[in-house]
């Protein structure tokens, strides 16, 4: 079978040039040729992405160390197999280059976000959100503190209010003595800051309540979940 010009697949694979009838056909029928634009089409597509690629950093000096020798070290032309047709005396070495190129952006990206990856958090404390006798059963939550001084709180099921849901620290060897977090502002999950100095082995219970827009900073009486933390 006599294959398409591989000229004339590389502007096909490049969009620069519209199949005719007779190639559409040939290349249903021609594994070799087929496969050959579509590795063709792969080289092109992994170029066109790259041209997004923006603010990376220089890739290692080994990187094109193995580009130079690759281009150095390919052939003139490839001789295949009888059943296999000559590519294009070009071709290998832009396959090459391509290659290494790939390889050479998406190492780079890899090592890149290893390197800048986020450090894992550190939970100092935990607890459990539970719901109090006069709210739903199905309401409840948790809460995380992590050593940077943040409180992550989740809640779920929580009442409806006119008002806004408000966290607590609370002393439960002496109630009276609390401290306002923060609130939620409707949201089911929340990320605080635990106010500098507040000893959570003392305040160590967890309230969250219903508070109106009454302008009294002080709590309102109507817990809704609470929980105790451990380490």
């Amino acid at each position: 079978m006599r294959h398409l010009d591989p000229d004339r697949l590389v502007l096909l694979a490049l969009s620069e040039e519209t199949e005719v009838a007779t190639e559409a056909d040939h290349l249903t029928g021609c594994t070799a040729c087929r496969h050959e634009l579509d590795t063709l089409r792969t080289v092109a597509g992994l170029g066109a992405e790259s041209q997004e690629v923006r603010d990376l950093p220089p890739p290692p000096e080994r990187i094109w160390q193995r580009v130079e020798a690759d281009l150095a070290g390919a052939p003139a032309a490839v001789v295949a197999p009888a059943e296999r047709r000559r590519r294009p005396r070009w071709l290998v070495p832009v396959l090459a280059a391509a290659a290494a190129a790939v390889l050479a952006v998406a190492g780079t990206v890899a090592v890149d976000r290893w390197l800048h990856r986020a450090p894992a958090e550190t939970v100092a404390a935990r607890a459990t959100l539970s719901p109090l006798p006069t709210v739903p059963a199905t309401a409840g939550g948790s809460v995380r503190v992590l050593s940077a001084g943040q409180m992550r709180v989740e809640v779920r099921n929580l009442p409806l209010t006119t008002g806004f849901h408000e966290v607590w620290l609370i002393d439960p060897d002496d109630p009276t003595r609390m401290v306002a977090v923060g609130n939620l502002s409707d949201r089911p999950d929340a990320v605080l800051t635990v106010p500098p100095g507040v000893d959570l082995n003392r305040y160590r219970l967890v309230d969250v309540s219903d508070e109106p827009h009454d302008g009294d900073a002080a709590h309102s009486g109507r817990s809704l979940l609470r929980g105790t933390l451990t380490s």
